[in-house]
């Protein structure tokens, strides 16, 4: 097998252009990809705790907790304590996070599409299928 043919350097170029893709997409807005990925979550349901936010992102508490505080610093979210455990805090879009965050949704939507405009409906929903099946294999 060539080095080239191999999956997992197959795997990563595609990962790496899907990165580039997103990050191109949301710059202008002034967060990372990382960053828009987290605002998506939040855009769908706020006032969770970071750990919540973890699982849902599938990031560790050190990379949610870096991206929160930079989130803050652009006035993009904002922690509240939690009025049922005095040991965690929530997690809310400001109201400028929940512009950006609709924006946000919206260009994800674009991306998707335009990610996939070389191939077909099918071909589409099979490779979402194949990618489910393998990450639910090693998920366990």
């Amino acid at each position: 097998m060539k080095a080239n043919d191999c999956i997992f350097f197959q795997l990563a170029k595609i990962s790496q252009l899907g990165a580039r893709t997103w990050g191109q997409k949301v710059s202008d807005l002034n967060i990372t990809a990382v960053q828009a990925m987290v605002l998506r979550f939040l855009y769908d349901k706020d006032g969770v705790t970071s750990m919540n936010l973890g699982k849902k992102t599938e990031l560790d508490s050190s990379t949610v907790t870096g991206i929160l505080d930079r989130l803050e610093s652009a006035c993009l979210i904002t922690r509240k304590n939690n009025p049922n455990d005095r040991r965690s805090i929530l997690i809310y879009l400001t109201e400028k996070g929940k512009v950006t965050g609709g924006e946000v949704a919206k260009r994800m939507e674009e991306a998707n599409k335009d990610f996939f405009k070389t191939v077909n409906k099918q071909e589409e929903k099979e490779l979402r299928r194949i990618i489910n099946a393998i990450r639910n294999q090693y998920a366990q």
